[in-house]
């Protein structure tokens, strides 16, 4: 690969905000209200961005695993799509936490059910699927690696086509409806969670 920044219009529409945004917020601050939340697409400029969410801390709680799981082989990740959270335990039960998620802009292109881990990346590339392609045909084929990827600085590839808790660059989307069907997470906790799952940890998105 060239050692040449990729700079297509297309390409830098992915840049997003300054650093001083990729500060994560403290985790019981991050659920956002359903009424105040623009959607924000991958490719719009950060300069272009809608005012910042209110903030509403009541439904960012901690889970127990066993309503969900039969046993913690391989550990256990849960995903609420409804308070936008991503609840991880580990095999021997010992450690638990807890991470503020993005999650799909819409119920046509959320996903229910159970999973796995088939995949872990560090520094994915990015390429659209069909029918992102087809809803916006301006958007670049392929993104490599580095900080305008949409999918952060880490990806876990699930065994559902097309499906993947990643990182983000773009802090705003967290604690939003965001996606186009992944679950994001910001950037120094799906580092957090990558060195803890495992291929074949189990998934469960309610």
């Amino acid at each position: 690969m060239s050692s040449k920044p990729f700079q297509t219009p297309s390409r830098r529409l992915f840049l997003t905000g300054s650093a001083a945004l990729l500060g994560a917020p403290a985790l019981a601050q991050v659920t956002a209200d359903p009424d105040a939340e623009p959607v924000i697409d991958p490719l719009r400029p950060a300069a272009e961005a809608e005012a910042p969410v209110r903030r509403n801390i009541s439904a960012f709680r901690a889970k127990s695993w066993q309503p969900y799981f039969d046993n913690l082989k391989g550990g256990a990740i849960l995903v609420d799509i409804d308070s936008r959270a991503l609840h991880y335990w580990s095999a021997d039960g010992a450690t638990y936490k807890l991470f503020p998620s993005s999650v799909p802009v819409s119920d046509d292109l959320t996903r229910r059910g159970r999973t796995s881990i088939i995949r872990k990346v560090e520094g994915p590339s990015w390429s659209p699927t069909p029918n992102m392609r087809k809803r916006n045909p301006e958007w670049p084929s392929y993104v490599p690696p580095g900080p305008d990827n949409p999918l952060g600085s880490h990806a876990l590839y699930l065994s559902w086509k097309y499906y993947r808790i990643h990182g983000t660059h773009d802090t705003r989307k967290i604690g939003r409806k965001s996606s186009n069907g992944c679950i994001g997470l910001y950037n120094e906790h799906i580092a957090q969670l990558f060195g803890m799952a495992k291929i074949g940890t189990q998934v469960l998105l309610i």
